[in-house]
C-alpha cells in the first residue's frame, strides 16, 4: 500500500476556504466576492449537516466581517495569507489506509505572475495547525493543476505542469515520478491546453474534473461563439485516446467582462459531504450544468451560487478550497 490523494467525493474531516484580504485584488467587486465566497462556506457546512468549514482570514479585522457574513457555525481562523486560493497554496492530504499525511509543496506565485506575502508559506503554517505528519516538497506545484479520482488515476494539463515558469528542469516523466511518490499517482492523463485567460496557465481544475471513478466531465460548447470550443474537443479527443470515458457538461458559452471572454466554468464545483457547490455565472446553461451533475452525485444536493465576482480575482470555489479526507 502507497499513500495516495483520494478522490473530492471522499468524506471529509473539514474544509479550508480562502476569505479575500486586499482589494486591489478583486477591482470593482471586493465586498461582492466576499460575500460570495461567504455564502460557498455556508452552504458547505449546511447548519452542520455537511462538514466543517475553517475559514481562512489574515487579520482580525477581515475575521470580524467575515464573522457577519457567514452562517454560524463556520470557523474563523486567522492566518496570513496574500491570496485566497487555497487549493493551490494548502497542504494536500494524502491516506493510506487509516493512516493520513499532508504533502506541502513549493510555491512561486502561479509562475511568479502573482507573488503575495503570506501565500509562500501557508501551507506550512496550515499543516502545522494539525497533529498529521507532514513532508514538504522542494519542486513548485499547485493542487488545482491536477484532478484524481482515487485511484491513482489523476489529470493534468501540459500547458500548466509543463510550463517552464515553474520547474524548468521537470520534464514528463520526472513530474509523473514526483507525483507518484508525493501524491500516489499511477496513471497520467495529460491534456493540452486549459481555458483561455486562464490566469494558473490553464489549471485542470475549471477544464475537466472526474465525477467517478475513470469518468471525466467535460464541458461542452453549446454555441458558435464558444472560445474555448477547440479546447474542449481536444480534451476530449485525449480523454477517450487514454480509455478514460468522458460526461459531457454543458459549457457556460462566452462570458464578456469589459469587452474580454474570461474562464467562467462550471468545472470548478466543490464536492462537499453533503452537497456539491457549482459556480453559475447568469448565463443560459446554468441550470442544465446544474442538472447534468445531479446523476453523479447521488444524495448530494447539487448547489449553484454566484462566482463572477470570485472570478473577477481569478478563481472561483474549488480554486479557494481545499479537503481534509478523514481517515
Amino acid at each position: 500500500m502507497t499513500f495516495r490523494m483520494p478522490a473530492e467525493w471522499a468524506p471529509h474531516d473539514w474544509t479550508w476556504i480562502g476569505f479575500p484580504t486586499d482589494p486591489a485584488e478583486w477591482p470593482g467587486a471586493f465586498e461582492d466576492a466576499r460575500a460570495q465566497i461567504a455564502a460557498f462556506a455556508s452552504a458547505l457546512h449546511a447548519d452542520g449537516r455537511g462538514e466543517e468549514v475553517r475559514l481562512v482570514v489574515a487579520n482580525e479585522d477581515d475575521a470580524a466581517a467575515a464573522r457577519a457574513m457567514v452562517a454560524p457555525g463556520v470557523t474563523i481562523v486567522v492566518q496570513k495569507l496574500g491570496d485566497v486560493w487555497l487549493r493551490d497554496t494548502a497542504p494536500i492530504a494524502v491516506l493510506n489506509g487509516p493512516a493520513r499525511a499532508l504533502v506541502d509543496f513549493g510555491f512561486n506565485g502561479w509562475g511568479g505572475k502573482y507573488q503575495m506575502p503570506g501565500d509562500e508559506d501557508i501551507g506550512a503554517r496550515l499543516a502545522a495547525t494539525t497533529d498529521l505528519p507532514t513532508s514538504t516538497q522542494p519542486w513548485v506545484f499547485e493542487g488545482g493543476a491536477v484532478d484524481t479520482d482515487g485511484s491513482g488515476l489523476f489529470v493534468t494539463t501540459e500547458q500548466c505542469l509543463l510550463n517552464p515558469n515553474r520547474n524548468p528542469d521537470l520534464d514528463r516523466g520526472k513530474i509523473e515520478t514526483l507525483l507518484a511518490g508525493s501524491l500516489g499517482l499511477s496513471d497520467m492523463l495529460w491534456l493540452g491546453d486549459g481555458l483561455l485567460n486562464d490566469h494558473t496557465d490553464g489549471h485542470v481544475d475549471n477544464l475537466a474534473r472526474f465525477v467517478a471513478p475513470g469518468l471525466l466531465a467535460l464541458p461542452e460548447a453549446s454555441t458558435a461563439d464558444d472560445p474555448n470550443a477547440a479546447i474542449y474537443a481536444d480534451a476530449r479527443a485525449r480523454a477517450k485516446a487514454h480509455g478514460v470515458e468522458v460526461a459531457s457538461i454543458p459549457s457556460p458559452g462566452l462570458v464578456l467582462v469589459d469587452g474580454e471572454a474570461i474562464p467562467a466554468s462550471y468545472m470548478n464545483f466543490y464536492v462537499g459531504n453533503a452537497a456539491v457547490i457549482v459556480p453559475i455565472y447568469g448565463q443560459p446553461n446554468d441550470q442544465a450544468a446544474l442538472d447534468a451533475f445531479a446523476p453523479f452525485f447521488p444524495g448530494r444536493e447539487i448547489v449553484g451560487l454566484r462566482s463572477d465576482a470570485i472570478l473577477s480575482g481569478g478563481g472561483s470555489f474549488h480554486c479557494c478550497s481545499q479537503q481534509m479526507p478523514s481517515a
